[in-house]
């Protein structure tokens, strides 16, 4: 006669990860609240982070600053995989390319899931600049990974 084991509870799936929540997660962010930054959309392995360009988040030369577009994308980019994976995710890394200076009223982050596995998701980001009359210039693209985490009990 064989032991047999008893049946594993299944685990409890992530909730639903709305707009709302999402908006209350970059709050929850002190950096994200200083740049000001909103999350514009979100849902189905994409995601939209918006900052209003400002004198003080310039550089020495007059346009939006390197930092506050790679903190845009990796923002948009981990908010794009968790619309997938859940909302416990951190980012495993990314790269960004700057196509041009960013100039304009506001920054608009628009990341999409490429693949999405267990492990990991692949996502991509566009970072456009956004003009008075709503025109939108490409101004550097982003790449990155996301992984999924499990928080620790204490």
């Amino acid at each position: 006669m064989t032991p047999t084991t008893p049946p594993q509870p299944e685990p409890e799936p992530e909730p639903e990860l709305g707009l709302a929540a999402a908006r209350q997660l970059l709050d929850a962010q002190p950096f994200s609240r200083l740049l000001g930054a909103r999350i514009t959309a979100f849902g189905d392995g994409g995601a939209t982070l918006e900052i209003d360009i400002r004198e003080d988040l310039h550089q020495q030369n007059g346009f939006l600053h390197g930092g506050v577009l790679a903190y845009a994308a990796d923002n948009a980019l981990t908010f794009a995989a968790g619309a997938v994976l859940g909302p416990s995710v951190l980012t495993g890394g990314f790269s960004v390319q700057y196509l041009r200076p960013a100039t304009g009223r506001t920054l608009r982050a628009r990341a999409t899931v490429v693949h999405a596995g267990r492990r990991q998701a692949v996502t991509r980001c566009d970072l456009l600049t956004v003009t008075e009359d709503d025109e939108e210039t490409l101004c550097a693209v982003a790449q990155g990974t996301v992984l999924p985490v499990t928080t620790r009990s204490s």
